[in-house]
């Protein structure tokens, strides 16, 4: 370990193992530590359902109605992919997905008026959905038809809109769609938490419909897909290729300190030992000083021995709660998977329940969710804080990445990533070249 190295990278959360993936690819020499004896960090799956159990502190041991305890592999936070999103194209370009199954969610749902509606995601679904009248699904089919076609360098699909100065609010103006519709649009497709998108420039969000209707095209039923074993399989993955490109790493290494010189990093010390460095990439666990929270997400893990009603006893599903229904300023949701993914004993559903907290009462506020999944074996409830970096890291060469928020999705984690690659090396993150780089080594297929 005393040694040399171009980055270290601490802690094997998702974000973590991405970037040291694409950092052996670029041909740095990279050690990865994590003070866990597991694979995961915050984003970690648990198994077997006995250290659930430990980590909640909750007494006793599983009952024996919730099967071997090995067939469990619980997601501490849960999240889908989208099937045209960033990550996927992350996981095809560095053949990660060689190491990997998935399965498509079968459906995503929203809530209105304490009922939840299938999310109407072909033009089809749109003109049979009981969320809208007749004359509103017209209506919200040509506003879909626009946004299929809308290009934003192409100022003929513009139709009177400018992407770069009208507000989302004119937009949905012009196709004169009402709240429900808006509400949907912007939270189940658009897959914003809060309202205040609305008044910023609409181009964002037209690209953000345009990536659910694209990732629904793939496979048809919804555009989530979900890992075989639980989203824990994901920064293994990563971690294989950093391996094969020469990454060293190293688990339940205690960290006894970050060495800072004038001002930036030059090493890690663990165990006595000490690994010197030029660049340092880390979760907010690690540089408790270097970080300051912005808020807080409760998740609560449900274990079910049903399917959800009214979701037509889908084996997994999303359910977005608005948060315009249930007086929030922020979106509830449910991400719900089970045997099916390999991640729960036979018959059993794991539904988790996330959200930004609001009030010093979380357990009140998801209760239109909870309210959905009864009747519920058990319930795992935990609270963790939104930690994000003081500073960009320029000085000191320490780049730290952010908690994982409530969305449902990697999109914001992506976001991180290439932000946080860019910071280190000064160029904007390159699919095409990581391809290319991969090519190198392995020959074209």
């Amino acid at each position: 370990m005393n040694e040399e190295y171009d980055v270290i990278v601490l802690g094997t959360g998702l974000t973590e193992c991405i970037l040291s993936g694409i950092m052996s690819v670029n041909g740095k020499k990279v050690l990865h530590m994590d003070q866990n004896p597991y694979y995961g960090g915050e984003s970690a799956s648990i198994t077997p359902l006995e250290d659930l159990y430990k980590r909640f502190k909750i007494p006793g041991s599983p009952p024996s109605s919730m099967g071997r305890g090995r067939d469990w592999n619980v997601d501490l936070i849960p999240k889908f992919l989208m099937a045209n999103g960033q990550l996927v194209k992350m996981l095809l370009y560095t053949e990660v997905t060689r190491y990997l199954d998935f399965k498509v969610t079968e459906g995503s749902f929203v809530y209105k008026g304490g009922k939840i509606y299938k999310v109407p995601s072909t033009e089809a679904e749109a003109l049979a959905s009981s969320l809208m009248g007749l004359f509103e699904k017209r209506r919200f089919r040509k506003f879909l038809v626009y946004v299929a076609n809308f290009d934003e360098n192409d100022a003929r699909t513009f139709e009177g809109v400018d992407p770069k100065k009208t507000a989302m609010r004119d937009v949905y103006k012009k196709f004169d769609l009402g709240q429900d519709v808006i509400d949907f649009t912007g939270h189940a497709l658009a897959l914003y938490r809060t309202d205040d998108y609305l008044d910023q420039p609409c181009c964002e969000t037209i690209n953000r419909i345009k990536l659910y209707s694209e990732s629904l095209a793939r496979y048809g039923k919804s555009p989530y897909l979900y890992p075989l074993y639980g989203l824990g399989e994901l920064p293994q993955g990563f971690a294989r290729l950093s391996a094969i490109y020469g990454g060293t790493y190293m688990l339940n290494k205690p960290i006894e300190e970050i060495i800072v010189q004038n001002g930036k990093v030059v090493g890690v010390k663990s165990e006595g030992e000490i690994a010197r460095c030029k660049q340092l990439i880390c979760d907010p666990s690690y540089v408790k000083d270097r970080v300051e929270k912005v808020g807080q997400v409760i998740r609560v893990i449900c274990i079910l021995s049903h399917p959800i009603k009214n979701t037509n006893d889908a084996n997994s599903c999303q359910i977005i709660i608005p948060q315009n229904q249930v007086n929030r300023k922020s979106d509830i949701y449910v991400c719900m998977i089970s045997s099916a993914h390999n991640v729960a004993a036979q018959g059993k559903y794991i539904a988790i329940v996330s959200t930004t907290m609001e009030t010093k009462e979380p357990e009140k506020e998801i209760r239109p969710a909870l309210e959905l999944l009864e009747p519920i074996e058990q319930k795992f409830v935990s609270i963790s804080d939104l930690l994000v970096p003081k500073d960009l890291g320029k000085e000191s060469q320490i780049f730290i990445s952010r908690t994982y928020d409530a969305t449902t999705h990697f999109e914001t984690t992506c976001d991180d990533i290439k932000d946080i690659y860019k910071r280190m090396t000064g160029s904007e993150f390159d699919f095409e070249e990581m391809k290319r780089k991969k090519n190198d080594i392995y020959g074209e297929d």
